[in-house]
């Protein structure tokens, strides 16, 4: 290669590295996939985040920007390593943010990147985003608003991207996370399955629960929204334990009410949350789903979709009082006629029966 083209290499590949700035500060997320090759990957792994193909990278990237309050990027080009039709370079990143919740910061990263030749000129082959400092401190300053006020902020524990992508509670996590959660709940002694979608859960439902056996479900949007409570309750495959409490008297039968629902064959729910870690956290107003998840049930199947993992048991907590429990208030005040509280919660570590406890991760968002 001579010197005009190495040349004329770095200078468009400069240009690429400008243009994805530009596309972010101006939230194009269209364009900045086009960046991209058509197999590009976009890595975050300190938040954790990858987007694979270019329509991953622009969805992936809008469900971010949506948690901006304001965002500004300066980047700076380093080394570039041209080898034909492909390179290696590195790209300084400072930003600061403050997304919706109030929380702000700001970051210092690292893009590594590889880079390859098209027709159309030089692309992305991978982003590598590399996290090298994050201050928290609240800023002072504020994007320029009718009032020319300045927003409240709270204190920000985690990097910027992060705090979007953690914050954002409706959303499918991504293939490599749930991946990584069906890893640590086998390791804490569940039995975890992925699978496609509600439909694939119904069917494996029908599976795992034994002809003639008591089922108590327990009250959950999942399972009333993916047609598994009605398949249990109206199937008659089964002896379906919720319908028969109903009728029963709660003044004169209450002894009989909390057997039976403590101690079923098999119980079938949701979770708030579930954990990268292998952890699931169940939260309550009554308690009286609690025994049977806690170990009162001779198996338990619960049903989760992947918007409902989270980082760790803090977040989790989080996703429990600013998330769920707003939503579970509403849909109790509809049926009950009084919202719902926060007075019990389980968190399942780990199963210490082996084969007791089933985790069924959904790939699409389901209840919440």
């Amino acid at each position: 290669m001579n010197d005009f083209q190495r040349i004329a290499d770095r200078v468009e590949i400069d240009a690429l590295r400008a243009e994805f700035t530009d596309a972010a500060m101006m939230r194009d997320r269209a364009r900045l996939a086009a960046l991209f090759t058509p197999d590009g990957v976009l890595r975050m792994p300190n938040i954790p985040v990858e987007f694979t193909g270019r329509e991953e990278i622009r969805t992936g990237g809008e469900r971010l920007q949506s948690q901006w309050d304001f965002f500004v990027q300066n980047s700076h080009s380093g080394a570039v390593d041209i080898d034909g039709d492909t390179a290696t370079g590195r790209t300084y990143i400072q930003e600061i943010a403050r997304v919706l919740d109030g929380r702000s910061g700001q970051n210092f990263a690292v893009y590594h990147d590889t880079y390859r030749r098209l027709p159309e000129g030089w692309r992305f082959a991978e982003r590598v985003y590399e996290v090298r400092y994050v201050d928290t401190t609240p800023l002072a300053g504020s994007a320029p608003g009718p009032d020319g006020q300045a927003h409240g902020a709270a204190e920000m524990g985690a990097p910027l991207e992060e705090a979007a992508v953690a914050d954002d509670f409706a959303v499918p996590v991504s293939a490599e996370r749930l991946d990584r959660t069906v890893a640590a709940l086998r390791a804490n002694g569940f039995a975890a399955e992925l699978l496609d979608d509600v439909a694939a859960a119904r069917v494996r439902m029908a599976e795992l629960i034994p002809e003639g056996a008591s089922v108590f479900t327990g009250a959950s949007e999942t399972l009333r929204l993916s047609g598994i409570a009605e398949d249990i309750e109206t199937g008659g495959r089964c002896e379906a334990v919720r319908p028969r409490v109903l009728r029963m008297d709660r003044a004169t039968e209450s002894d009989e009410i909390r057997r039976l629902t403590a101690t079923p064959d098999v119980f079938v729910a949701s979770v708030a949350a579930v954990t990268e870690t292998g952890a699931l956290v169940i939260a309550s107003g009554s308690g009286s789903q609690l025994p049977a998840s806690a170990g009162g049930a001779a198996k338990a199947v619960w049903v989760v979709g992947a918007q409902k993992v989270v980082p760790d048991l803090a977040t989790a907590l989080r996703r429990v009082e600013e998330h769920a429990l707003p939503l579970e208030n509403v849909r109790a005040q509809a049926a009950y006629g009084q919202p719902s509280a926060l007075n019990r919660l389980l968190i399942l570590n780990a199963e210490p029966q082996p084969g007791r406890g089933t985790v069924l991760l959904v790939r699409e968002a389901i209840g919440f």
